[in-house]
């Protein structure tokens, strides 16, 4: 089949529901566990966006819990969301990796099932690479099945042929050691109708996965890239971020058009409790149907960078929620979301 046949849409683009999990693992989240589910349940009803009258105006929630006390748990934090709550193993939350990604084409909506090998088998967990197979299963549509290893949170896309990525990621030795740039451009052609792909370096400091774009760098509008503008003082990225900003300033488009570059104020560094510095910030953001919710650590930038990411959605509401306890997992809001097109 023609490798136009399969298109990733933009995340801006109109929503049928939004697959996530539950946090589930006690051993995994120790005493993270409940504040980590208080604040994906905030994200969730931040998501389903129920009005006054109680009819939910965003995006169906196809919520995934690992076991009964999970579940039970999930049911009583989203009461009032409409969620549907499946019960299915999984490893951990982090869906936009290891569920499948939603693509178009003109014999209707597929998922694009990837191998996953926990990051380049640094978190290799049960469950977790069965999952794409099980929500392609559960959302009723094609599982089309690629037998190499690739992370959604590695690809931000315009959904007109251009994504984002980094070399750091995508060109890991942990992932795909005998593929070349060529064939993983090749590759990403027929697999989510990617034309161009815009290649940066290196992610933030301490990234378990190895750089996701996600992180750093998103596509807001076609031809429209938010990125991070380096906080005043110790910021632990500088120099990753201002070469970010320098390589998307001389990128262009499938179309050949130069970007266009947004920059939004970065966290600065944000610590642990043990003083290591996190990947926090707030290039994280989900957008739904008719909310963008934007991950906060406590950074005195934070209502800054809230401010300027609802600048770029002005059709939909922005909500700045906290993220801390969901962090001390890996990732944020849009680590553990897959969009599912309408």
């Amino acid at each position: 089949m023609p490798h136009k046949s399969y298109l990733q849409p933009a995340e801006w683009a109109p929503h049928s529901a939004v697959w996530s999990a539950w946090p589930s693992h006690g051993e995994l989240w120790e005493e993270d566990l409940d504040p980590a589910r208080a604040e994906v349940a905030a994200l969730f009803h931040a998501i389903a966006d129920v009005d006054a009258n109680g009819t939910p105006r965003g995006e169906k929630l196809q919520i995934v819990a690992a076991n009964d006390e999970a579940r039970e748990s999930a049911e009583r934090m989203l009461a009032g969301t409409g969620a549907s709550i499946i019960t299915a193993p999984f490893g951990d939350i982090w869906f936009r990796d290891t569920a499948p990604i939603f693509v178009t084409s003109p014999q209707g909506l597929a998922a694009a099932c990837f191998r996953f090998n926990g990051w380049g088998g640094k978190y290799v967990l049960p469950g977790d690479t069965e999952v794409a197979q099980i929500v392609a299963a559960e959302a009723e549509v094609v599982a089309m099945q690629y037998d190499w290893v690739l992370e959604g949170g590695s690809l931000d896309v315009d959904g007109q042929g251009t994504a984002l990525t980094t070399r750091q990621c995508l060109l890991n030795a942990n992932r795909n050691p005998n593929l070349s740039q060529a064939e993983i451009e090749r590759r990403l052609r027929d697999s989510l109708g990617i034309e161009k792909l815009i290649w940066l370096g290196d992610g933030l400091a301490n990234d378990h996965t190895d750089g996701h774009v996600d992180n750093i760098a998103r596509f807001v509008a076609p031809g429209v890239v938010a990125c991070m503008e380096p906080a005043p003082g110790d910021d632990p990225n500088r120099d990753a971020l201002k070469q970010i900003i320098a390589d998307l300033k001389s990128a262009t488009d499938v179309n050949g058009k130069k970007l266009e570059i947004v920059t939004i104020p970065s966290p600065g560094r944000i610590t642990d409790e043990d003083g290591e510095v996190i990947p926090a910030n707030p290039m994280n953001f989900y957008i739904g149907n008719t909310a963008v919710v934007v991950p906060l650590y406590g950074s005195p930038h934070d209502d800054a960078a809230v401010a300027a990411i609802a600048k770029l959605f002005p059709t939909r509401r922005t909500v700045g929620l906290s993220a801390k306890h969901v962090i001390t997992g890996g990732g944020s809001f849009h680590c553990i979301t897959q969009q599912q097109p309408a």
